[in-house]
C-alpha cells in the first residue's frame, strides 16, 4: 500500500472488462460467479462497515479473509445503522482486486440514486450485487430519518436486470455500456410462514436472482426440509444457494440474540450445547464448523455465507477446520492466483 491506494493486482480494468466480451452463459468476469459455475463450493463473508473516513479501516478488516473466501459482502447499513457506504467499500476492495459483493437496500435511495450507484460500481469492477429490501429506519439509531422503499428486492433484482441484459435504465432510455453483473438475493428458512419460503424463493430467482445467501442457519433439520421443498420446485437448478453459518460467543448471546433479533432462530439444543461447554466460545466455532459439515452434504447447497460479528478473526479459522475448500486457495493480495 502506498499513501493509502493500493493498486488493484489481479483481474482485468474495469475499462477492460467492459470491452471484453462474457463467457457463453456467464452474467460477469467475476469470481464468484466463475468459481460456483465451476462446481466449487463457495465460501463467501461480510466485511462489517466502519465508523470512519479512513482507508485502512477497511483494508485492515478484509486482511483478516485474504486467502480464505471468495466475496465479500460491503454491507449497506444494515439494520438501518450508518456506516460507510457499500459502494465505497467496494471501491477500496477493488482495488486490491478482492471479489466484492455490494449490497443494495431499498431503505435510503430511490430508482434514480440506486441505477447510478449500480452503474458506478460496475465501472469501478464490481461484479457482483445482492439485493435486499432493508431494515425499517426504526430499527436503527437515527428513528427520525425519512425511509424511502421506492422498491423492495423483487423490483430491485428486475430493475437491475433489466439494465444488464436489455441494456436499459427502467425509464427505457438506453444505455451506452450495460453493466456485467451476478445478481444475487437474500431469504430466510428459518422464518414462518415456512411452507411459503420456497415459494418465495422462487419468485426472487424469476425477478433475476442468480445466487441466494440464507439468514443464520443453526436448525438444519429445519433447513434440509427447506432444501427438499426448493428442489422439489426445481430451484436449486436455476439459482447457487449459499448458506448463512456464523459462530456464536456463548449461551448468553444466543439467548440474546434470539429473543432481540428478528429472524433468527436458534433451537434449545444449540444453547444447552454451549451452556455445558468449558469454553463457549470455542463452543460455538465448533457448532458452526459442524453445521458447515452438514449442511455441505445437503443436495443443492453451492457454499456458505459466513457471518462471524465482531469476531471476524475465526472466519479463516472455521473455512479451514471445516475443510470445504479441499485444497482450493481463494485469491490472496499478496499473490495472484493462477487458478482463476
Amino acid at each position: 500500500m502506498s499513501n493509502g491506494l493500493p493498486q488493484r493486482v489481479e483481474g482485468l480494468s474495469a475499462v477492460d472488462a467492459g470491452s471484453c466480451e462474457l463467457e457463453p452463459g456467464y452474467s460477469s468476469r467475476g469470481r464468484l460467479e466463475r468459481v460456483l459455475r465451476g462446481g466449487e463450493f463457495a465460501v463467501t463473508t461480510e466485511l462489517n462497515p466502519p465508523d470512519s473516513a479512513n482507508p485502512e479501516d477497511v483494508y485492515n478488516r478484509a486482511q483478516i479473509f485474504d486467502g480464505w473466501v471468495d466475496g465479500i459482502n460491503a454491507v449497506d447499513a444494515s439494520g438501518a445503522n450508518c456506516h460507510m457506504s457499500s459502494v465505497a467499500i467496494c471501491a477500496l476492495l477493488t482495488r486490491l482486486g478482492y471479489s466484492p459483493i455490494m449490497q443494495i437496500a431499498c431503505r435510503d435511495k430511490n430508482r434514480i440514486a440506486i441505477q447510478g450507484d449500480v452503474l458506478g460500481a460496475a465501472a469501478m469492477g464490481v461484479d457482483n450485487v445482492l439485493c435486499l429490501t432493508g431494515d425499517g429506519v426504526q430499527a436503527g439509531d437515527q428513528p427520525g430519518a425519512k425511509p424511502v422503499f421506492d422498491l423492495d428486492s423483487m423490483s430491485l433484482l428486475n430493475m437491475i436486470r433489466i439494465m444488464r441484459d436489455n441494456g436499459k435504465f427502467l425509464s427505457g432510455r438506453k444505455l451506452t455500456t450495460s453493466p456485467r453483473l451476478f445478481l444475487g438475493a437474500a431469504v430466510n428458512p428459518f422464518a414462518p410462514p415456512f411452507k411459503f419460503r420456497p415459494v418465495h424463493l422462487g419468485k426472487k430467482i424469476a425477478a433475476g436472482a442468480q445466487f441466494i445467501q440464507t439468514q443464520y442457519c443453526f436448525d438444519v433439520p429445519m433447513f434440509r426440509s427447506f432444501m427438499g421443498q426448493a428442489r422439489d420446485l426445481g430451484l436449486t437448478e436455476q439459482a447457487f444457494i449459499l448458506v448463512g453459518v456464523g459462530p456464536l460467543a456463548s449461551a448468553k448471546t444466543a439467548r440474546w440474540i434470539r429473543a432481540n433479533v428478528p429472524g433468527i432462530h436458534i433451537p434449545d439444543s444449540v444453547i444447552h450445547r454451549l451452556e455445558g461447554a468449558a469454553d463457549q466460545k470455542k463452543e460455538g466455532k465448533q457448532i458452526c464448523i459442524d453445521i458447515i459439515n452438514e449442511v455441505k452434504e445437503i443436495p443443492g447447497v453451492s457454499g456458505v455465507h459466513v457471518m462471524a460479528y465482531r469476531q471476524e478473526e475465526f472466519v479463516c479459522e472455521i473455512v479451514e477446520e471445516s475443510g470445504v475448500l479441499k485444497g482450493r486457495a481463494p485469491f490472496r493480495t499478496s499473490e495472484r492466483d493462477t487458478r482463476y
